[in-house]
């Protein structure tokens, strides 16, 4: 049996507000989002992003898989790392800004 999520909060309720007024949506698909989990192979050019807009809009577990490291070269499309992540595993980097 898997925990349950908790119901989402009023601070919640008022970041989602543009996705949970849609009728098609409701409160209902916000926590279905809530309770997802998605697995992202990559952060990398198009993982970043990926990740980035998922956790935005309120995926409550998303599970990151890149084994490479941030290089200077890449920063320009790598939008999740810095400067200071090179070096540092793409995973780890990205987890500290998402």
């Amino acid at each position: 049996m898997q925990p349950t999520t908790p119901a989402l909060s009023d601070a919640e309720k008022e970041r989602y507000n543009r996705q949970i007024i849609l009728p098609e949506w409701g409160e209902a698909g916000q926590q279905r989002l809530k309770e997802a989990t998605v697995f992202i192979a990559g952060v990398g050019g198009l993982g970043s992003p990926v990740a980035m807009y998922l956790a935005a809009a309120g995926v409550g577990c998303l599970r990151l898989c890149d084994m490479g490291e941030p290089e200077l070269s890449n920063l320009n499309r790598q939008i999740l790392h810095t400067d200071e992540d090179i070096g540092k595993k793409k995973v780890l980097s990205a987890k500290e800004t998402l």
